[in-house]
């Protein structure tokens, strides 16, 4: 019986651990994209060479668990930025996909921080990481003059306190013929979601209690 009150004591502080799974989401807004490499004979970028990147994207609203931070009209709550890696497949205009690596960031700032685990202050890097494995950057067609186009990838890295989380990011973007050959591009809006990634130690702990109760109870009955 005692051991069972000792693993039962031990999944007591893990089960908070583990299963913590508060989501973070969060959405950015207006900026500009920057499309290297666009000196391919059709104009249309270069596999291998082309890579984009933004600046200037606002974060508009932030949210974790319960927790929520929306800015006001004409404020940020601070700035998203990113960049890719190469492109791999198809064109920048038709759509294809971008190498993962390059750079994810959301920075905050301002006194709304406070609300925040741990009550960062000033500017903050909430998040730094980068795309892991290949980004899908479609073409989603002609609304006028207009040509309009989605950005999706999966992301990994840090929050600002260490703790390692994961998730995807979806970037709604427009552009024109003729700013599209030159490289430029403008960001619509972009929603971001991370969840925390559990420590291997964490599960480890889990999985020996749970097949350890398992194994007394299993005893017990045998025994009765």
């Amino acid at each position: 019986m005692r051991r069972v009150v000792v693993i039962l004591a031990l999944l007591t502080l893990a089960l908070p651990v583990a299963a913590w799974a508060d989501t973070i989401t969060t959405t950015n807004q207006t900026g500009t994209i920057a499309i290297t490499g666009m000196t391919g004979t059709n104009g249309l970028g270069t596999n291998g060479t082309s890579a984009i990147s933004s600046s200037g994207s606002q974060l508009t609203n932030f949210t974790w668990g319960t927790f929520s931070a929306t800015s006001g009209k004409g404020g940020a709550l601070g700035s998203v930025s990113f960049s890719t890696g190469a492109l791999a497949t198809g064109s920048v205009s038709a759509g294809g996909t971008f190498a993962g690596g390059g750079s994810f960031t959301i920075v905050g700032q301002g006194a709304w921080l406070a609300g925040l685990p741990g009550s960062p202050k000033g500017k903050t890097t909430l998040f730094t990481g980068s795309f892991v494995g290949p980004i899908d950057w479609i073409f989603d067609g002609k609304a006028g003059p207009k040509l309009t186009f989605t950005l999706t990838g999966d992301i990994a890295g840090t929050l600002y306190n260490g703790v390692s989380v994961g998730g995807t990011t979806t970037q709604n973007y427009y552009s024109y013929s003729g700013q599209l050959f030159s490289g430029i591009g403008h960001i619509q809006v972009g929603n971001t979601t991370l969840s925390t990634v559990p420590e291997p130690g964490t599960l480890g702990l889990l999985g020996t209690g749970l097949v350890g109760i398992a194994l007394v109870f299993r005893r017990k009955l045998i025994g009765s």
